[in-house]
């Protein structure tokens, strides 16, 4: 019970913290902003296009496979997105020199290949066992 007050008395100053340094930095309107497109991005876009996935997902009989497939493809894409979606260049060239396009797209490849094997290994243990 203790614990839970210490963590909750310590984030609490850090959004203390972070109100004052967002002061500080003059930045209140550009964060405002950002939440707000957050909220929008969320709300009007990902949550719909989740729910629809889930609707569709419900009909298939290998749905806990592909899900977990599609868990890992988002994780990674929200993982690589910043920095796909980085305009210009970086201003460093040595912090950023991957493709980070191509690397996605690579690992969406092995994603899939990935799922693909797993649903072919357990339709193959389905039919052994059945004959």
């Amino acid at each position: 019970m203790v614990g839970r007050y210490v963590l909750g008395a310590l984030a609490v100053a850090m959004m203390g913290l972070g109100a004052v340094l967002v002061v500080r930095t003059g930045t209140v309107w550009e964060v405002v902003l950002w939440l707000v497109g957050a909220i929008v991005l969320h709300d009007g876009l990902i949550a719909p296009l989740v729910l629809g996935l889930g609707l569709l997902l419900a009909a298939l009989p290998a749905r806990g496979t592909v899900r977990a497939g599609l868990i890992v493809a988002g994780s990674l894409t929200l993982i690589a997105l910043p920095l796909m979606l980085r305009p210009g260049t970086a201003p460093n060239p040595t912090a950023l020199p991957l493709d980070y396009v191509r690397n996605w797209l690579v690992l969406m490849g092995v994603v899939a290949l990935g799922t693909g094997a797993v649903l072919g290994v357990r339709r193959l243990a389905q039919l052994r066992r059945r004959s």
